[in-house]
């Protein structure tokens, strides 16, 4: 059993910029791919990025401005979303998930409770 609890989310105005943290524990666990979702009730939810368990990130088309940018610190089993350039409509509960790699089982396995990220304009 894996437990994922974000942090980092909160208010800022639009064009500023935040970092959100999702921790994973246990710490001892590997071959898991990492993700962040977000959830609004206008958009439902949707896929931001993902970087697997050796390091390969996919971003969803909607990144084509580049304002995400995921990474993850294997030593810790840390993940974090960077965005710049925050937009009203970035507004949302962002979500961090886990896939196990191995076995080919559809869906996400894991998913944490959610940071309320609020942008102002």
């Amino acid at each position: 059993q894996v437990h994922l609890v974000e942090s980092g989310g909160g208010m800022v105005q639009a064009g500023g910029s935040l970092r959100l943290s999702c921790t994973a524990s246990p710490r001892t666990f590997t071959g898991l791919t990492m993700g962040w979702f977000r959830q609004s009730p206008v958009m439902g939810r949707e896929f931001v990025a993902q970087v697997s368990s050796t390091g390969r990130t996919y971003y969803a088309d909607s990144n084509k401005e580049d304002r995400f940018s995921i990474a993850r610190d294997p030593h810790q089993n840390i993940l974090y979303l960077q965005i710049h350039s925050l937009k009203p409509e970035d507004t949302a509960v962002y979500l961090c998930a886990g896939d196990w790699e191995e076995g080919n089982d559809p869906g996400w396995d894991y998913w944490g409770q959610g940071t309320q990220v609020t942008v102002s304009s």
